[in-house]
């Protein structure tokens, strides 16, 4: 049906007043959007440009060199070494197992390596490389070099890696680095960003692990450009880290070596302390192990060896091992009755071998006794009946006081892993730790070094460097930091009466220089060089009356684990010290164990190298001769111990 010209005149006016208004509001919007270009482009074009920028372009770290470590003569003992590796990228790769198949038949990789390397590249994004073998040598980067064009994807790459020249001889002093793992990231408060790195190594145990903040030194940055996935395109710019620091040590490493070899087939340790600064000038753990293995990898069979060893390879035995210092703790008691003026120097005390206390009977290690003795005397022979009678007279707060003072109970300030403190016991320690009160069988323990009382050999050591000179000699183990020498552990005078410690000093020469001394036959002979020194006996078990009455049982004839330690001190040459060396053997039947060691680790020290025969006994010769063939042999001249036999 034709519609009236009307409506059709209505209609048109209808659309024709839409048509205005989407007109309208599209040229609205396409001025709007041409107002926003002109805005982005011209006006904010910058601000814009820097965003895309950087987006485009990443900031990456740069590892820093880490710092060297060196003995007191500059020989390295912890460097950084060139390490060779061979990596992959997959998606340069194109058949990953085809192309590790070739790498195979030039490098020579094991079933597990190739195993380890296809789960790292299909786990990793395609453009990341991965390590496919680690440490290998120049002639196989040679080789896949020379045949890269059939290797896609595969790159010979150089880096740095940690390597300690010394191996087992300072691997207790130096310790080791690994790869920084989530409980290292979980300890520190506000991580470096270098910690982040994958596989970047902190210092674990020792000086690399106490100084690693000096060590680590301070990351280098490069920018990078990136593509929309991630993939670096080009290196836009690079600015280098700063190294970190070189530390020397006080150690000698020729004197670590030697004592290192001279203490094989023991469980045992050695501290040689420089009596004037405190330099340690050795600081030995037997037996040791070679941080390298740590640094490279160490396999599951070496892990749970040195793990599984009964003589404890891993512990730093010289200020992480703490036992009942023995009668070479008797120096403190005697000290500390002086001291109090409830003895004289001069008086006796009867010995029949034994004390008897409420019943209950304290031996002497002579169970015939030692007759009436003074107080030179009792240190000579190691009297403890003697000593017994000071705990009562002196009471064990002036024990304990005394103790401390010699350094005895601190945890001294040396950079390596785990340094215990011992326990110097008195009344209110038990009271306040074992809920107990003091008893005077307490008192009478610890006279001698046993009981409560727990020292380390570093202690020990600290302790014959003050008797030597009357000053609080502290320990130091770093000598500079990058070239700046810390200060030296000299001390002050300890306010001990002079005349006491001349008394103590005179009967420790006895102990070694007459023929009634505990430790005659370990007497070094030799001019200007003659020693002072103390035998000490720890007990690691019970001796019951029982066992009194039918004869006590041999240490030889026990299982090596409940043997006595064996323990010694002293101090050299004894007119003008030196230097001050602690001994502990572990089950080594007593100090008999420990003095000849104590002696021979002197005299190498004394002469700065291998003493002359005639500085020992004329008994004592044709045994030390053999010993020093059998070291030489161990330790060759300048030699590392790395690279022995």
């Amino acid at each position: 049906m034709r519609r009236p010209p009307r409506d059709t005149e209505a209609s048109a006016r209808r659309i024709g007043r839409r048509a205005f208004v989407v007109g309208g509001a599209q040229t609205a919007i396409v001025a709007a959007l041409g107002w926003r270009m002109q805005s982005m482009q011209v006006e904010h074009a910058d601000e814009f440009r820097l965003l895309a920028e950087e987006n485009r372009v990443n900031i990456r770290l740069i590892p820093p060199a880490r710092g060297n470590i060196f003995d007191v003569n500059g020989v390295p003992l912890a460097v950084n070494e060139q390490n060779y590796r061979i990596v992959m990228v997959r998606e340069d790769a194109g058949d990953v197992h085809a192309t590790l198949a070739k790498l195979r038949e030039l490098v020579d990789l094991d079933d597990e390596t190739i195993e380890h390397a296809k789960e790292e590249l299909e786990r990793r994004s395609p453009f990341v490389p991965v390590t496919i073998a680690d440490r290998v040598s120049w002639e196989d980067i040679s080789r896949v070099t020379v045949n890269a064009p059939a290797l896609p994807g595969v790159v010979a790459d150089v880096g740095m890696s940690r390597y300690y020249p010394r191996g087992a001889d300072t691997a207790h002093v130096v310790g080791y680095v690994g790869p920084v793992s989530d409980y290292d990231l979980d300890q520190i408060e506000d991580p470096d960003p270098l910690l982040q790195i994958p596989k970047f190594q902190i210092g674990k145990t020792g000086v690399e692990a106490k100084l690693e903040e000096s060590l680590r030194g301070k990351a280098g940055t490069r920018r990078i450009e990136v593509n929309a996935v991630g993939r670096v395109m080009r290196e836009l710019d690079r600015i280098e880290g700063e190294a970190g620091a070189d530390i020397q040590l006080t150690i000698d490493s020729r004197l670590q070596a030697y004592v290192e070899a001279r203490l094989a087939g023991e469980s045992a340790s050695v501290v040689v302390m420089d009596t004037e600064t405190g330099d340690l000038k050795a600081i030995a753990s037997a037996p040791s192990f070679d941080p390298n293995l740590f640094v490279r990898g160490i396999s599951v069979d070496a892990w749970t060896g040195l793990n599984e060893d009964i003589y404890r390879p891993l512990a730093s035995k010289t200020v992480q091992g703490v036992y009942p210092p023995g009668s070479t703790f008797k120096m403190m008691t005697a000290l500390a009755a002086l001291e109090a003026g409830v003895i004289d120097a001069e008086e006796t005390v009867y010995c029949p071998g034994f004390t008897e206390v409420a019943g209950t009977r304290f031996h002497c290690w002579r169970s015939g006794g030692h007759g009436n003795i003074n107080l030179h005397e009792s240190l000579k022979q190691s009297c403890d009946c003697y000593y017994y009678d000071l705990a009562q007279r002196a009471g064990i707060d002036a024990i304990a006081a005394m103790a401390r003072r010699f350094g005895l109970g601190e945890r001294h300030d040396v950079p390596m892993s785990a340094v215990n403190a011992g326990n110097i016991p008195d009344k209110e320690w038990k009271r306040t730790v074992r809920g107990e009160e003091w008893r005077i069988g307490d008192s009478i323990n610890a006279s001698i070094g046993q009981g409560y009382v727990l020292t380390s050999p570093l202690q020990l050591a600290v302790m014959a460097s003050r008797l030597a000179t009357g000053r609080t000699v502290s320990p130091r183990l770093v000598h500079t930091v990058d070239g700046i020498e810390t200060p030296t552990g000299r001390g002050e005078s300890m306010g001990v009466n002079e005349n006491f410690l001349r008394r103590i000093r005179a009967s420790m020469y006895d102990v070694v220089n007459h023929q009634r001394g505990t430790a005659y036959r370990s007497r070094i002979v030799a001019d200007g060089m003659k020693m002072a020194g103390k035998t000490g006996t720890s007990q690691v078990r019970r001796i019951t009356a029982e066992e009194r009455a039918r004869g006590v049982i041999s240490n030889a004839d026990l299982p090596w684990e409940r043997r006595d330690h064996g323990l010694w001190v002293n101090y050299a040459p004894y007119e003008n010290p030196r230097f001050a060396v602690a001994v502990v053997v572990e089950h080594g039947s007593g100090g008999g164990a420990a003095s000849p060691i104590g002696r021979d680790v002197t005299l190498q020290a004394l002469y700065e190298g291998e003493p002359p025969l005639d500085a020992y006994p004329s008994s004592e010769r044709a045994s030390a001769e053999a010993m020093q063939e059998r070291i030489r042999a161990y330790v060759p001249a300048g030699a590392p111990a790395a690279d022995r036999a």
